[in-house]
């Protein structure tokens, strides 16, 4: 049973204030005011059928569909027998209301190249490499596997997959041989789309090579396209590789939209399991551009003006949700970075927003703790008053620096707007909409529009405001994952077997007094010491709140006594004082002072970099698996760098000579 008595996390809410939206910004969103946008949380609410009809009847479709929707969990359909094609909702419909020659991608390298396209110029390019894959025989429910950095190339290929109705699937272009085998092995991709090599910090990342190790294991690979990114020299086998620029130079620019029912698989996007055995979770393409369509727009409150930077890697769904289809389905300019935000220059973040006039920001509170560690005196160069909307997804985000973000880089002009989704629920059912919902820090959000979020105990009971529970969804959504790839068993089983009836989100949440979700971490990231519940969220505040830490993470290990105790990861900052046991007694000290003595931590532990999967999610599982194994055991397909993992030993080992 899960234990509320705990005051930690209670304390973040009943300290957590609304912030009210300025009233000059509501009068400038979509529906102009407060009351308008709580008019239509109703209304979805409480006929949701009727909403997601209006909502896709705002894109163009070929033919109606017969049924808003059918079934119920686990297999449910939106939109039955609507036809329509992906891409064309994210280009052609734009273009054909006028805006072609507007900016739709603006790329900029790590080395700082840049290209800029416009929707014509994008449709075209898109329409090349359609033709080309459907030269190699690709027709709509091929699988098709994307093996590229953030590259212009990457985009294209998502659009030309979407064009024709392929099945595609991204991969983390960082990944290891081993990682990016365990991928292909599964999801037997017709054709590879990967490039010469990639860039990150500087350093020539083998991509090709990669993709030549393992092609041997992979069946029914019947071409691969490589794009020259660094001219490092390949091996090229004839008849099976092919240059990118060889056949988009004879590809023609004309393509149509091959027609798509809406519950069509159209992405797997493979999410890193508790063993080393990645799941395989599948979209629909189309019911995925609806939901995240109107989802991206009141989340973000875009208007075509915006320039939109989503700072993802496109080998995380992230970049899907939000910097192609949510950006693009509402006709925004998005911006495209290759690299780190903190390479070369840790301010490399800033010099993005300042140059390309970027006005929304969606990102990780990974990334804003780095920033915020950096100090204001590395915000002083640049003028940052563009900014107007930072959303953020990935982790539980501590008030101090949500309280950083909005007063310090948004200049108390800034909506900031924390959100919760996963990979399975691909968008954020739970969010505030920009300008028209009152911020409250440290939380994610309002039920959104349309959905049907809840808090349940273990037997599926609906547990009162301020009491922790298990995050569940009670009834479909458009954008919800359909099955796994060859694995529908497995489906059904991960999210449906644990509450009859409901989506099982494997998270940890209240909802407070004022409707406002708390998503305090995972299920296997909870513990219990001495029979009370802790959260990592509510840990890892306190740890935030002592000076000289940047980030933080908390896990429970194995206690004879207690049953579990924390231990305190941290990431420390220039500030860090050199006595690090004084700073050990500060950080266990201010977590006894919010929350008790009963979580006090066993051990701190300092660290230089943090495991981080790339989407900048901190992996508490193989942090704990450090300390009680001394080795990592399960799956590491997630992590951005897996050399962390050699660090994260010896920094455990070091502490454990000095105790």
């Amino acid at each position: 049973m899960l234990d509320h008595e705990i005051r930690g996390i209670r304390d973040v809410v009943q300290n957590s204030r609304l912030v009210e939206p300025n009233p000059e910004k509501v009068r400038e969103t979509h529906l102009g005011s407060v009351e308008a946008f709580q008019e239509l949380l109703k209304r979805s609410w409480e006929n949701p059928l009727v909403f997601w009809e209006e909502v896709a009847r705002e894109l163009h479709w070929f033919q109606p569909w017969k049924e808003t929707m059918t079934g119920d969990f686990p297999e449910f359909q939106f939109f039955t027998g609507g036809i329509s094609n992906p891409c064309y909702n994210l280009l052609d419909r734009h273009i054909k209301s006028g805006a072609g020659n507007k900016a739709a991608l603006i790329w900029e390298g790590e080395n700082g190249e840049t290209r800029f396209y416009t929707y014509n110029m994008l449709l075209a390019e898109v329409n090349r490499f359609a033709n080309v894959l459907k030269g190699f025989g690709v027709k709509k429910g091929d699988p098709v596997a994307i093996f590229l950095p953030n590259l212009p190339e990457a985009v294209i290929s998502v659009l030309a997959c979407f064009r024709l109705g392929a099945v595609y699937n991204t991969i983390f272009s960082g990944f290891s041989t081993e990682s990016l085998k365990d991928r292909l092995i599964h999801f037997e991709p017709k054709l590879i789309v990967t490039a010469d090599a990639a860039l990150r910090r500087g350093k020539t990342i083998p991509l090709k090579d990669k993709v030549d190790q393992i092609i041997p294991s992979i069946k029914g690979v019947e071409a691969i396209v490589v794009v020259n990114r660094l001219e490092h020299g390949v091996h090229m086998r004839e008849g099976r590789d092919f240059w990118w620029h060889h056949l988009m130079r004879d590809a023609g620019i004309q393509c149509e939209p091959v027609p798509v029912e809406a519950n069509e698989p159209g992405i797997v996007f493979y999410t890193s399991g508790t063993t080393g055995n990645p799941k395989g979770v599948v979209h629909s393409g189309m019911a995925f551009v609806v939901q995240n369509y109107i989802y991206a727009k009141y989340h973000m409150d875009h208007h075509q003006d915006d320039t939109f930077w989503c700072t993802a890697d496109i080998g995380w769904l992230t970049m899907h949700i939000w910097g192609i289809v949510g950006a693009l389905a509402n006709g925004v300019t998005t911006v495209v970075y290759e690299g780190a935000p903190n390479y070369p220059e840790p301010d490399r973040f800033y010099q993005i927003i300042e140059r390309y006039r970027v006005n929304k920001l969606f990102t990780a509170p990974t990334a804003l703790r780095m920033l915020k560690s950096l100090g204001k005196k590395a915000l002083k160069p640049y003028d940052l008053s563009c900014l107007d909307v930072i959303a953020l997804v990935g982790e539980p985000f501590d008030p101090e620096t949500w309280h950083w973000t909005r007063e310090v880089l948004g200049n108390n002009k800034v909506y900031v707007n924390n959100t919760w989704g996963q990979t399975e629920v691909a968008g954020c059912p739970i969010a505030g909409a920009a300008w028209l919902t009152p911020m409250k820090p440290g939380s994610a959000g309002i039920q959104f529009l349309g959905a049907s979020m809840d808090v349940v105990d273990d037997n599926g009971h609906s547990v009162p405001a301020g009491v922790l529970g298990n995050l569940v969804m009670r009834k479909p959504i458009p954008m919800l994952c359909r099955t796994l790839w060859k694995q529908p068993d497995r489906y059904k089983k991960a999210y449906f077997s644990q509450v009859e009836g409901c989506y099982f989100a494997s998270d940890i949440a209240l909802k407070d007094e004022d409707g406002h979700f708390w998503v305090v971490g995972r299920s296997d990231d909870a513990f219990n010491v001495a029979g009370h519940r802790l959260s990592t969220m509510e840990m890892e505040s306190a740890v935030m709140e002592c000076d000289g830490i940047s980030e933080a993470a908390v896990i429970g290990i194995p206690d004879e006594i207690k049953g579990e105790i924390p231990v305190v990861f941290a990431k420390t900052t220039e500030r860090v004082p050199a006595d690090e046991e004084e700073l050990r007694r500060k950080i266990s000290q201010r977590i006894v002072e919010k929350i008790g003595e009963i979580a006090r931590p066993g051990t701190v532990y300092f660290l230089d970099e943090m495991p981080k999967t790339i989407s900048g999610k901190i992996m508490r599982r193989l942090l704990k698996e450090m300390v009680v194994k001394g080795e990592v055991t399960g799956d590491v397909t997630g992590l951005e760098d897996p050399h962390v993992i050699d660090n994260v030993s010896k920094s455990i080992k070091k502490a454990k000579g000095n105790v």
